[in-house]
This record gives structure tokens, C-alpha cells and sequence, in this order.
């Protein structure tokens, strides 16, 4: 869960665009809270839009209109009914709770093809299925993808949200890499982080 500080809001034709003080990661079809705006901005909303531009109008087809002129960093926006509010400074925050569900344990576990031996077993395979959900959501989000948070959006994009989770699941209790009982042998990596991101769509990164 990530707050932001809202800095200004508008209100046109039943679309909220609010500003925060921050660049955040907000993306379309986000859930976000906004909280201590008042003048109806207030409560929970689906994000219909980030773009950071001035917001003209909704047009008689619905679409959104912007003034590409005048920019508005930040800047989310939202359904909101009520009447229309011009810019103007405000406080408040927006709140986004990232929850992402693309894999599960039992996707893990079959791909292993075991399954957990005990609870602690189980339990550590959770948090290694919550992690690589919200590694690969969070990597999609950097190299400019728009997702759902419950549905991966691709067979490819699930592998490698699987094989990151055994990838972790598979190091548990080594230093820096898989356990092996050979200190001077090798161990069979079963994936490489490359593979993971190609699966994920997402190239190298960028460097100066």
C-alpha cells in the first residue's frame, strides 16, 4: 500500500482529475482510496486515466478531452459525480493497494513437480508466490505495460511469474544462489532471470 499527497484537484463533466506532490505508479484500472479532499472527492475509485494534461471536457462519445498544452504531472483520474470544480490547490491523500494474483502456490508446485512437505513448507511458498506476483507486476508496471492485477496477461507472462517464484522457492536457505550438497560440483539451474524477464516482456535495462 503507497499514500500520496494531493496537491490539486478538478472535477469536469463527472471526471475527478486529482495531482499529487510525488510521481506514483497509479496505473488505469487501479483501485485507489482518496481520503480528507472533501467536496466529494472522496472514497474508493477505479482509475480511468493518467494522462498528465489539463482535462477539458468529456465529449458527447465519452472520450476525454485534454488540453496538451498544459501539463499536469501526476495527475490521476477517476469517475466522480458531482458538480464541476475548476483547479484549485487542495490537501488530502490517494492511497493504491497493489494486489496482484496472477500465480498460486499450487501453479508453483506443479511446475516443481513436488509438493510442500510441512506447514513452514507451505508457508514459505506462500510469500515466495506473493513475492514474484508483485516482482513481476511492479517490472511490467517499469517497462510501460498496463495490467490487470487478477489475471495474467499472457501464458508467457504466468510462466515466468512461476518460474521466478520456484526460482526463489528453489534457493531457500543458500547464499546468493541454489543449494547444492557439492561444495566443488555444480547444481542444475532450473531457470535465470533472463528467461524470467524475456517471458515477462521486458528487455534490459536501460544504463547511462
Amino acid at each position: 500500500m503507497a499514500s500520496y499527497t494531493v496537491t490539486h484537484v478538478r472535477r469536469v463533466d463527472n471526471v475527478a482529475a486529482v495531482q499529487t506532490l510525488t510521481p506514483t505508479e497509479i496505473q488505469v484500472n487501479d483501485s485507489i482510496t482518496v481520503a480528507n479532499v472533501g467536496n466529494s472527492f472522496d472514497g474508493t475509485f477505479t482509475v480511468i486515466s493518467v494522462e498528465p494534461y489539463g482535462l477539458v471536457e468529456v465529449d458527447d462519445e465519452g472520450y476525454l478531452v485534454f488540453d496538451y498544452t498544459v501539463d499536469k504531472p501526476n495527475q490521476v483520474l477517476y469517475a466522480n459525480t458531482a458538480a464541476d470544480v475548476d483547479y484549485s490547490a487542495d490537501s488530502g491523500t490517494v492511497t493504491v493497494t497493489v494486489s496482484v494474483s496472477w500465480i498460486t502456490s499450487s501453479d508453483v508446485t506443479t511446475w516443481l513437480g513436488i509438493s510442500a512437505a510441512t506447514a513452514n513448507d507451505t508457508a514459505f511458498l506462500t510469500y515466495c508466490v506473493n513475492a514474484s506476483n508483485a516482482f513481476c507486476y511492479r517490472k511490467r508496471v517499469e517497462a510501460g505495460y498496463v495490467d490487470s492485477q487478477s489475471t495474467a496477461p499472457g501464458a508467457d507472462v504466468k510462466l515466468g511469474a512461476i518460474m521466478y517464484a520456484a526460482t526463489l522457492y528453489r534457493e531457500r536457505g543458500s547464499v546468493d544462489s541454489f543449494a547444492s550438497f557439492d561444495g566443488m560440483g555444480s547444481f542444475p539451474i532450473p531457470s535465470t532471470l533472463g528467461r524470467i524477464m524475456q517471458l515477462l516482456g521486458c528487455g534490459r535495462a536501460q544504463v547511462a
